[in-house]
């Protein structure tokens, strides 16, 4: 009698792992297809961009796009507004540089200079230029985490428009 409620259990216990992977992962082929990446890639970089770094930042909007530009757009207190962006086609390679107790730094390189970086109502004079490395400040994550981010970058740069 225990044995079959103990075997009942772990059914019950599996089916519920099962269940939530779904739904939480959007099936188990999510990740084998482009907005699969999508998806997955404006979660990770809205949950490990760390803001907290630059307390004089009023908002930002980290985002992955459809057209595969992963764009940051920053708003400080007094107005001023940075813009990054970049097609994840000139993608080169991803560095994870450790920082302080909280924080780290996520380094993504591409091609040539390729990334765009202008700002906005700065008082000292707006920019419009291009560079071949960003440095995004991130919340500390496990190294399946990063290697998951590469792994969609370079899925997506295959995917190249």
């Amino acid at each position: 009698m225990q044995t079959s409620l103990l075997l009942a259990k772990k059914k019950a216990f599996i089916i519920a792992i099962i269940s939530v992977s779904w739904l939480f992962f959007g099936g188990f082929k999510a990740l084998n297809d482009e907005q699969g990446w999508i998806t997955w890639g404006n979660r990770f970089l809205n949950e490990s961009y760390d803001p907290t770094v630059e307390p004089k930042l009023k908002k930002y909007e980290i985002i992955l796009t459809p057209d595969h530009f992963i764009r940051l757009r920053k708003t400080y207190q007094q107005g001023k507004q940075e813009y990054y962006s970049f097609n994840v086609k000139r993608f080169t390679d991803l560095n994870y540089i450790p920082g302080t107790a909280a924080t780290d730094t996520l380094q993504i390189k591409t091609q040539a200079d390729d990334i765009i970086y202008q700002t906005y109502e700065d008082p000292k004079g707006d920019i419009d230029s291009m560079a071949t490395s960003w440095e995004i400040p991130v919340k500390k994550m496990a190294q399946p985490r990063l290697d998951s981010l590469r792994q969609a970058l370079i899925f997506l740069k295959g995917k190249g428009l």
